[in-house]
C-alpha cells in the first residue's frame, strides 16, 4: 500500500461505514478516456505526470477497440482527457469517428488551452468548434501570477489568447459550443465557494479581457503524483491528508463520478476513476482488464475500488470532473 493510502487517521471505507453509506455503481453515463500523458506543460498539481517527454499514447488499434466497442452502447458522454488530449496523433480521427457514429453523443474535450496556440496544432480550435465539442478548460486563477506559478511562465497570457480565440468562434455564447473552466487551488487547501468564485471569475475576465465562458468548475487537488511529491517537498503531506480527512463530507458521496463513469486507460485498461487509473487499481479489483471485454449493463450495483485518496473527492463541498458536488 503507497503512502498516500495509509497516512489518513481513518479509511476511506470507514467512514463510509460510520456514515451507513453503502457506495456502488449505477448505470454507465460517462465513458472517460485517458489518451495518454503526452502534454505540452508540466504542471505541479497534475495528478497524471504528464509532460512532453512522456511517451504513453493511445494506439489507432486501441483507439478502433473502443470505438467498436462504445458504438452498440447508449452512453451518452464521452470524455476525452490526458495528458493533452490533442497531441495524440490520433486525436481528430477519434473525435471525427465518434461524431460519425451517433452525432447525439456529446464529447468532453479537457484541453489546457495553451495547446491551441502552438503552431503544429493550427487549426484545432475550429476543428473542434466544427464537431460542437464542449472545452474544459483549465484555468487556476484569473490572475497571472498564480497561473504561471502553477503552471510554468508565460502560461497565463497564452491562456488568456486561447480563449479569446475560442470566443471568436462562439464557444461560450452559442448553447451548442459550451465552454467551461477549472479551477485548482494553488496551494494546500480546499476550493471556496464553487458559485461565488465562479462569480469572481466572470467579472474579472469580462472587465480585463472581454472573455465570457459559460460555467466554473471547482476541484480539490488529488494527494497523488506530482502534486504528491510537491506536498511531500513542501513537508505539507500530512497536514493535506488530514485536511481532507477532517473535512469528509457525506452528501458529497452521492455525485461521485466514480458511479456512473468508466476510466479506460491509453492502454484499454478499465478503471473506476481517472485517479485510480493513475494509482494502478483496477476496476473490480486486482487484475487488470480491459474495456472490450467488458459487459456494460452488468456495472449497475458493483462495487468501486476505494483507497484513502478518494477522500479528495469528498471533502468540503466534493470534487468531480464537473467540479462541486454539494
Amino acid at each position: 500500500m503507497s503512502e498516500v493510502l495509509s497516512i489518513a487517521r481513518a479509511s476511506f471505507a470507514e467512514k463510509l461505514s460510520e456514515n451507513n453509506i453503502n457506495l456502488l455503481r449505477t448505470k454507465p453515463k460517462i465513458l472517460q478516456i485517458n489518451v495518454g500523458k503526452l502534454c505540452n506543460l508540466t504542471c505541479f498539481h497534475c495528478h497524471v505526470n504528464a509532460g512532453p517527454k512522456r511517451k504513453e499514447i493511445i494506439t489507432r488499434n486501441t483507439v478502433d477497440k473502443i470505438l467498436k466497442w462504445i458504438e452498440p452502447t447508449d452512453i451518452p458522454v464521452v470524455d476525452l482527457t490526458g495528458g493533452a488530449p490533442e497531441m495524440i496523433p490520433d486525436f481528430k480521427y477519434l473525435v471525427s469517428s465518434l461524431k460519425k457514429q451517433n452525432n447525439v453523443r456529446h464529447i468532453i474535450d479537457r484541453c489546457n488551452l495553451t495547446i491551441l496556440l502552438d503552431a503544429e496544432f493550427c487549426g484545432l480550435a475550429e476543428f473542434l468548434a466544427d464537431n460542437k465539442i464542449e472545452i474544459v478548460a483549465s484555468m487556476p486563477c484569473y490572475e497571472p501570477k498564480s497561473v504561471n506559478a502553477q503552471r510554468g511562465d508565460g502560461v497565463f497570457d497564452s491562456s488568456i489568447a486561447a480563449l479569446k480565440l475560442l470566443n471568436d468562434l462562439g464557444y461560450g455564447k452559442e448553447e451548442e459550443l459550451p465552454l467551461n473552466l477549472v479551477y485548482n487551488p494553488v496551494g494546500t487547501h480546499l476550493p471556496p465557494d464553487q458559485g461565488e468564485l465562479e462569480k469572481d471569475y466572470k467579472d474579472e475576465l469580462i472587465k480585463h479581457y472581454d472573455i465570457i465562458f459559460n460555467k466554473l468548475y471547482t476541484i480539490t487537488n488529488m494527494p497523488i503524483a506530482r502534486y504528491l511529491s510537491y506536498l511531500k517537498r513542501n513537508g505539507q503531506y500530512e497536514d493535506y491528508m488530514n485536511l481532507l480527512v477532517d473535512n469528509f463530507n457525506p452528501n458529497a458521496v452521492e455525485g461521485l463520478m466514480c458511479r456512473d463513469t468508466i476510466s479506460v486507460s491509453w492502454k484499454g485498461e478499465i478503471f473506476d476513476c481517472d485517479f485510480n487509473q493513475m494509482l494502478d487499481m483496477p476496476m473490480g479489483g486486482s487484475k487488470s482488464r480491459f474495456l472490450w471485454d467488458l459487459d456494460w449493463i452488468s456495472l449497475e450495483g458493483k462495487s468501486i475500488n476505494l483507497e484513502n485518496h478518494c477522500f479528495g473527492c469528498t471533502a468540503g463541498a466534493g470534487s468531480s470532473c464537473s467540479g462541486s458536488l454539494s
